[in-house]
């Protein structure tokens, strides 16, 4: 049995019209792992998602938010959360979507990857074990198309670039410089890996099955991938090191 307490951990969630989701969210993130701190980061949903975030905030203290004035990205979300978290001394960091995606079940997992030594576990949709489920051919086709062309340019043996749910060690994020990131899209998850593989971390992969969403819309667009093929370059160009 994982002993998840051994780790302070706090589970990023950046949300934009949410208000279907985040409930249900919080409360299967808490019922698998009731140990664990939740940060909102809520981009001034007009759906009013950040004031579900606060009465989620008034009930239980393991929930907390950080409002942002409008919709910035989920790169600069996820980078204001890990300062946050730094900040509070948290050993741990999810990255995890608030729209059902990422299901909680999986989180023992990372834990067990995370007390064998990895430094980076991330949710792969590309290993036995793994898999898609709800999704259109061409999203499909976005998605695998997208994560091996990543692996081709940057040659690295990771499967599942493009994936967003993930949990890094705090020294990964004290490592790979967060203040220097330039992705904010789709790209945001490969430079993140990349920055970690090259910093010499232990990125291992455990399979999840990925959920599409049953409420709301999502945020992908042809644009974000688009942005994510010309960013893989860059990233190999300048072989970023810490």
């Amino acid at each position: 049995m994982t002993n998840a307490n051994s780790f302070k951990t706090l589970v990023i969630t950046p949300t934009f019209n949410e208000r279907e989701n985040l409930e249900a969210f919080v409360e299967g993130v808490f019922s698998i792992c009731p140990q664990v701190e939740i940060l909102i980061v809520d981009d001034n949903s007009p759906d009013g998602t950040g004031q579900i975030a606060d009465q989620l905030v008034e009930r239980d203290s393991r929930v907390h938010v950080l409002h942002r004035p409008s919709k910035l990205g989920l790169g600069t979300a996820y980078l204001a959360g890990f300062a946050w978290a730094l900040e509070r001394g948290f050993d741990a960091v999810f990255e995890m979507d608030a729209d059902g995606s990422h299901l909680p079940r999986y989180m023992p997992e990372f834990f067990s990857a995370l007390q064998q030594g990895a430094d980076v576990v991330l949710g792969s949709r590309n290993i036995p074990g793994g898999g898609i489920r709800g999704w259109g051919p061409f999203r499909y086709f976005l998605s695998k198309g997208g994560s091996l062309y990543a692996r081709w340019i940057l040659g690295v043996k990771v499967r599942d670039l493009t994936s967003g749910y993930k949990l890094f060690r705090r020294t990964v994020l004290e490592t790979i410089e967060l203040a220097t990131v330039e992705s904010t899209g789709y790209s945001f998850q490969i430079e993140l890996t990349w920055r970690a593989l090259r910093a010499g971390m232990k990125v291992r992969e455990v399979p999840i099955v990925f959920e599409d969403r049953t409420q709301g819309k999502s945020k992908m667009s042809s644009g974000i991938f688009l942005e994510a093929v010309f960013a893989v370059w860059r990233f190999r160009w300048r072989g970023w090191r810490p």
